[in-house]
């Protein structure tokens, strides 16, 4: 394109987990969060920040069309072992600047942990379409 703009588009992508793609998936989001330093030396004015370390977290968020949370619920009771998944996101919207300029941008989050509220249902009488949301730690990605 000669004129226009195309940022990307964030409907062209796909998750994954463990391997499998997540064919009922709406949203993922996986966030970088630094631990920051910040301090003061007698005689300065601003302080001086440094990275100390940080934590890899974020969510998915899905229409309810397998019970794949539930399998993972009942592993765990079962062994005691803490379930531990490799989660992908995908974006890859080939007219996009982004993809023309650098390709398919992929972020593999690994040693992933289930954090917070694992819906197991949801009734409502306004008859909405059930979507899970479920939150995740990571020890690192690729």
């Amino acid at each position: 394109m000669e004129y226009n703009k195309s940022p990307i588009s964030l409907r062209e992508g796909k998750i994954f987990i463990d391997g499998v793609e997540c064919a009922d998936g709406v949203k993922c989001d996986i966030k970088f969060t630094p631990t920051v330093w910040s301090g003061t030396q007698l005689g300065e004015r601003t302080p001086s920040s440094r990275w100390l370390g940080y934590a890899i977290t974020g969510s998915i968020t899905r229409r309810r069309s397998n019970n794949w949370l539930r399998e993972k619920i009942k592993e765990y009771k079962a062994s005691g072992a803490t379930p531990e998944l490799t989660i992908q996101g995908i974006m890859d919207d080939t007219n996009s600047d982004y993809y023309r300029d650098f390709g398919t941008d992929t972020v593999t989050a690994v040693g992933c942990v289930l954090t917070g509220d694992l819906p197991l249902t949801a009734l409502d009488s306004a008859g909405e379409i059930v979507d899970d949301v479920i939150g995740f730690n990571a020890k690192d990605i690729m």
